[in-house]
């Protein structure tokens, strides 16, 4: 387990250190906007010094945009993931104030199309790690817990506001590159890591019994036990049947591996359910 945490913790520093140079390199000097809390940072900042003369970091803005969010994320998402989402926000504060800013390239597409790939990997890879880089994911989250609705409409939401506000304070040509950039990190956040709110997983596995405890043991989660006989072998299986978050995947990984390595697990999307499936505002 320590082996595990500590390639989070790697991969967390990874993920800041792309989304520091997505900001820093690409998208502050040429006015495109990212996406988030990182993106609300970035305008609020843009704003004070065009219009106001006042000097403001967006590092130190995001940090501060995610004290009330870390708040809310420890007490209704969970300490592992709320900690390791901190230390994300911290490195990305660290790295947005030591690394310099400056232009690559004075071709706006090329910096919005860029910011977006690097800063869809940087937050793909710390998903993809059972973290994430704080602001809207916690925010998103929680609400999709309380109301049962698909995290991206709380997404959608956000950027939309993002990209209007970015269209009447500068100009349209602005949110349209703002739009560009978005649409980039999405697709790019999906080929590392998926966005689909929940997973089924089918998990075929010889030691039914001690998986099933160990998932028990770790999450809330109803799983169905199926007999299963493999082809190959001809040898009594059983296929552990799971839906959970996205953000559940990256333990549940562990969870089955160190219950039975030589298991089998497919993940597919999960379109919709129909009945009962636990929210973090029912009680077990």
């Amino acid at each position: 387990m320590f082996i595990f945490e500590a390639k989070r913790f790697i991969i967390v520093i990874i993920g800041a250190i792309f989304n520091a140079i997505s900001l820093n390199f690409f998208l502050e000097q040429a006015n495109v906007f990212a996406s988030g809390f990182t993106g609300v940072a970035q305008i609020s900042a843009s704003i004070a010094t065009d219009f106001f003369d006042i000097d403001l970091s967006t590092g130190v803005l995001l940090f501060l945009l995610n004290i009330p969010v870390a708040i809310l994320g420890w007490i209704k998402v969970g300490r592992g993931f709320t900690v390791y989402s901190i230390l994300s926000v911290i490195f990305m504060t660290i790295f947005l104030e030591t690394i310099p800013i400056q232009s690559l390239s004075d071709n706006i597409i090329l910096n919005a199309v860029f910011g977006g790939i690097f800063g869809g990997f940087g937050v793909g890879i710390t998903l993809k790690w059972g973290a994430s880089t704080g602001g809207m994911d916690i925010v998103a989250m929680v609400l999709s817990r309380l109301k049962d609705r698909p995290i991206g409409i709380y997404f959608l939401t956000l950027n939309g506001a993002i990209i209007v506000l970015a269209g009447m304070v500068y100009d349209p040509e602005k949110a349209l590159y703002t739009l560009v950039t978005l649409y980039v990190t999405t697709r790019v956040i999906d080929a590392v890591h998926t966005r689909h709110e929940k997973l089924t997983a089918m998990i075929v596995t010889a030691k039914g019994q001690e998986v099933t405890k160990a998932i028990h043991a770790n999450m809330v989660r109803g799983i169905t036990r199926i007999p299963a006989r493999g082809a190959f072998t001809d040898e009594d299986r059983e296929m552990l049947m799971i839906v959970v978050t996205r953000y559940e995947l990256y333990d549940l990984e562990n969870i089955v591996k160190e219950a039975d390595p030589n298991s089998f697990t497919n993940i597919v999307q999960t379109t919709g359910i129909f009945g009962f499936f636990r929210r973090e505002d029912e009680k077990v």
